[in-house]
């Protein structure tokens, strides 16, 4: 039997593996970006699972909680209160009105 010497320095092997080392990172990086987008996904789940639950927990403590009655407003205990005091009137004056004299 006689076996093949390469010619030359470099043996033939070097150019296979760099030629197989290439490939495998060109079929790893979709798997990469698989597993990241797979990640991404589920931290956007998780997020969005805790900010309902939170709504959730707020929106039952606002049920829940006791109603304090409103103060009255002024104005309402002044009408009702004192009958000699006559409402508070607002007056309106446009200030950016424009009037054309002719």
């Amino acid at each position: 039997m006689t076996t093949a010497t390469p010619l030359g320095g470099t043996p033939f092997f070097s150019v296979n593996m760099t030629t197989r080392g290439e490939d495998f990172l060109y079929k790893s990086s979709g798997a990469i970006v698989a597993a990241i987008v797979v990640v991404v996904v589920i931290i956007f789940t998780v997020v969005l699972i805790l900010l309902k639950m939170y709504n959730r927990k707020m929106r039952i403590r606002r049920e829940l909680e006791p109603k304090s009655p409103r103060p009255a407003s002024p104005a309402a205990l002044g009408r009702n209160g004192n009958s000699s005091q006559h409402p508070a009137t607002v007056t309106f004056s446009p200030v950016d009105v424009h009037v054309e004299t002719r």
